[in-house]
């Protein structure tokens, strides 16, 4: 299902990103299927800062360099966008980044990754970016 529908007065540069995010997501998806945890939990982890930092963009909030997904969120919400993510999901998101892209072990610190977990932060990801289009519209 794509989510991304043309809204006219959205910022040329918040569509690309929109569209990022939507390859992440669907990156995720193909390799959850093939098995591929780790690099799907990153791809998750992607999809979600670009969701979020569309909002940044399309909204001009000034935004610093950051894939640390509770501060976006946080940000988000002193912005009136507060996204509904619990502190345990996004402490998960955060826990992603950087163990998923280097070889220092899963992308979990407690846990090799496996089929529940990636589908669990594949509806997580779905959820914010359904919000996030939400405050697009």
């Amino acid at each position: 299902m794509k989510l991304i529908k043309v809204i006219p007065f959205m910022k040329d540069e918040t569509k690309l990103w929109l569209d990022y995010a939507e390859e992440n997501y669907k990156s995720a998806k193909i390799l959850l299927d093939s098995h591929l945890y780790n690099s799907t939990l990153q791809s998750i982890q992607q999809s979600i800062e670009k969701d979020l930092k569309a909002l940044f963009i399309e909204h001009g909030i000034k935004q610093r360099k950051t894939h640390n997904i509770s501060i976006l969120i946080e940000v988000l919400k002193e912005n009136n966008m507060p996204i509904d993510i619990d502190d345990d999901e996004i402490d998960l998101l955060d826990a992603i980044y950087l163990s998923s892209k280097y070889p220092i072990g899963s992308a979990l610190p407690d846990f090799y990754p496996d089929t529940e977990i990636c589908t669990k932060c594949l509806g997580i990801a779905y959820r914010v970016k359904v919000e996030v289009r939400g405050y697009l519209e």
